[in-house]
């Protein structure tokens, strides 16, 4: 279970930020990132020992959870990159745009964290000092809840998307390459929250 091991070992005082983003698999839709600040590293007890990588937590849990991390004392931004964006800039560096929009979102609100904890093994080149941590989101607190925002922010997004594209299925698979988003697909084409640069989408477009 994730714990503030890692914020602690870097004996820093100031806000250390744990980022995570959530849709670099799916076809379409946006890449969401969270950032998360626990001031003084103090969580309530009952998210210390809920808190999880989200892909281990059920959807119901994650469910459960975000409300938890958004009324706490978390400091918390999140922020997306479009489908156009990835296209225009690759999924890697639209993530790290999104993240920095989270990061900006909570220094918009008067908080400058002083360290950021990434999920993963590459770094952004940022105003603040970073290090990647892999499996990050099941190791650290701060990157964990990150992962949880994230993630239930954007099945949100793609389930409202789907009101206005009921034939993909998104509300189900958040995008991912199904069988039914497949043969939706190929009776109706992309939509403009596809990702052209993505090699299924791209053979589409093509023709094959």
């Amino acid at each position: 279970m994730p714990d503030f091991n890692i914020e602690r070992s870097l004996e820093l005082s100031g806000l250390i930020a744990g980022f995570d983003e959530a849709g670099r698999g799916p076809w379409c839709g946006p890449v969401v990132a969270a950032c998360v600040c626990w001031p003084d590293l103090n969580i309530p007890e009952d998210l210390a020992n809920a808190i999880n990588d989200s892909k281990k937590l059920t959807a119901k849990k994650r469910d459960a959870l975000f409300p938890k991390i958004m009324s706490s004392n978390a400091i918390v931004g999140i922020g997306q990159a479009s489908a156009e964006e990835i296209d225009e800039l690759n999924i890697l560096q639209a993530s790290f745009l999104a993240m920095h929009r989270a990061l900006e979102q909570v220094q918009a609100k008067g908080f400058n964290p002083v360290f950021g904890l990434i999920d993963g093994n590459r770094l952004p080149k940022w105003e603040i000092p970073c290090h990647a941590v892999i499996g990050g989101d099941g190791k650290s607190l701060s990157i964990g809840a990150a992962s949880i925002v994230a993630k239930v922010t954007r099945d949100r997004m793609m389930a409202d998307l789907a009101h206005e594209y009921p034939a993909y299925g998104w509300e189900r698979n958040a995008g991912y390459g199904t069988a039914e988003h497949i043969a939706a697909l190929k009776e109706y084409g992309p939509t403009i929250h596809h990702r052209k640069s993505y090699a299924p989408i791209k053979k589409i477009l093509e023709g094959k």
